[in-house]
């Protein structure tokens, strides 16, 4: 299992970042979209809808992503974008503390667009307005997968103290903490290849991986709600695509904000 997840990542890895440094914005845009699309399949799983209705809903997310893309990336639309995501991922938070209360199907579709979109339209917007925004995208990625992975591993060897049991019993403060601190050197070193300011970028890049922890717990709070372990079954050793990018999508706002707050412009 262990061997199936490590070469799933590598491929999905290399390819990503071969995407982002060699292909345009409107191909990125795309490619990162292909593998939202296949999260909102799996997130209108999670509200339990089958068949038609299930196709509609993958439509209309499909529609408003084109909408977006098409009048929103030439325009100054990222802060009030990441403005929406950052209010969702607070109300997310408030909800993970109150978690087992039983979420009403329509309310976690309509949480569907909240969690996805932001993320989707802001990878993009970085890549295509921002001076080094390949570089950027790359960044972030980077930070959430070293997130991952220093959690898993610290969590594995060293974990005792549970984060939050009743949504996710597997991970552990011990594992947030090595994960932070992975973050932070991917972080750092992000910056000296980037020839950006140390400091704020390495605090820009514990901030994104904080809330790379929400996103992951939160939808794992979406997926028991209707007793599901994993959202799907597409990527061997890893489950689901949503499986994969729930961490990104409250991870990139929170970057976004930091870069805007830091002065980072196109």
């Amino acid at each position: 299992m262990l061997r199936t997840r490590v070469i799933t990542a590598l491929v999905l890895a290399g390819g990503i970042t071969t995407a982002i440094l060699y292909s345009p914005t409107w191909a990125v845009g795309w490619i990162i979209g292909l593998f939202w699309l296949g999260g909102v399949w799996e997130w209108a799983g999670l509200t339990r809808l089958e068949g038609a209705a299930r196709a509609v809903y993958l439509a209309v997310f499909a529609a408003a992503m084109l909408a977006m893309g098409y009048w929103g990336l030439g325009r100054n639309w990222a802060f009030p974008i990441t403005a929406v995501a950052i209010l969702w991922w607070g109300l997310a938070l408030l909800g993970l503390r109150v978690y087992p209360r039983r979420i009403p199907l329509p309310l976690v579709g309509t949480a569907g667009p909240l969690v996805l979109l932001p993320a989707w339209f802001l990878l993009t917007y970085l890549h295509g307005n921002l001076a080094q925004g390949p570089g950027l995208t790359l960044s972030i990625l980077f930070i959430v997968w070293a997130a991952d992975v220093g959690a898993y591993l610290v969590g594995s060897t060293w974990g005792q103290v549970k984060l939050a049991p009743r949504v996710s019993p597997g991970k552990t403060w011990e594992g947030v903490i090595g994960g932070l601190a992975l973050a932070a050197l991917i972080a750092f070193l992000a910056s000296v290849m980037l020839d950006v300011p140390r400091g704020p970028f390495v605090a820009i890049g514990i901030a994104a991986a904080m809330g790379s922890v929400i996103g992951d717990l939160t939808v794992s709070m979406f997926k028991r709600n209707v007793s599901v372990k994993d959202s799907g079954r597409l990527l061997p050793g890893h489950g689901g695509i949503l499986d994969r990018i729930d961490s990104l999508a409250a991870a990139t706002p929170v970057f976004a904000l930091g870069l805007i707050a830091a002065g980072f412009s196109g």
